[in-house]
């Protein structure tokens, strides 16, 4: 598979089936991945894969969290505060787009909220990726965590597997970096399903749109 190819093929999956993935592949990707580029090569990513028995444990925790209301203060704001257009009507579109394909109203908040807390069962993957960094990184070395993510991405295309990146696990930092004996240096950036694609499950039938290239690109000769 070309890069290319790779790229157009990557998306976000919400549906996977529970077959077990090799960790010597999963370990192989992460390595390959951190050829990443970084600024003064900091390489400012720490990885932790968590699968099997641990895997289990950390969604029994999240369960009982979220059946119990329990809420944590954010380690940052995953979007703007305030969140102008065009960014704004973007964000809603996806949204409204994915609850299409699985059948549920904007009305359905109960249901929504359900959907919603699949997130915290990595969408029934196998592997869980997790990405923190030191606190004292600012902004640059946060975009090297990008690069890094999205190496991991497609090399996972590359495999046969799907991914899904999850912010969303910035909601419970404590939570997670305790689980992980993450040190107090660092901090939790975002989580990542990892696993083999559910083709049946409906979620999966969304392909995000992409603006028009007259949105965003300026070409000077």
């Amino acid at each position: 598979m070309n890069i290319s190819d790779a790229i157009a093929a990557r998306r976000s999956v919400r549906g996977f089936v529970d077959t077990a993935v090799d960790p010597r592949l999963l370990r192989e990707i992460v390595v390959k991945a951190a050829r990443a580029a970084s600024g003064g090569n900091l390489q400012p990513w720490h990885i932790d894969l968590v699968s099997g028995d641990s895997l289990a444990d950390l969604k029994t925790i999240m369960a009982a969290k979220l059946m119990a209301g329990e809420t944590e203060t954010p380690g940052y704001d995953i979007y703007p505060r305030e969140l102008a257009a065009p960014y704004r009507e973007r964000r809603f579109a996806v949204g409204e787009a994915m609850y299409g394909h699985v059948g549920i109203p904007r009305e359905d908040k109960a249901a929504r909220r359900m959907w919603f807390a699949r997130n915290f069962a990595f969408f029934g993957a196998p592997t869980a990726l997790f990405c923190t960094v030191d606190r004292r990184m600012g902004p640059p070395q946060w975009s090297d965590l990008g690069m890094y993510l999205q190496n991991v991405m497609l090399l996972a295309v590359e495999a046969g597997l799907a991914t899904c990146a999850q912010e969303c696990w910035a909601i419970y930092p404590r939570t997670i970096e305790t689980f992980l004996g993450t040190p107090a240096e660092r901090m939790l950036f975002c989580g990542m399903a990892i696993g083999y694609e559910d083709t049946a499950e409906p979620a999966n039938r969304l392909r995000t749109e992409r603006a028009d290239e007259g949105e965003w690109l300026t070409v000077r000769n």
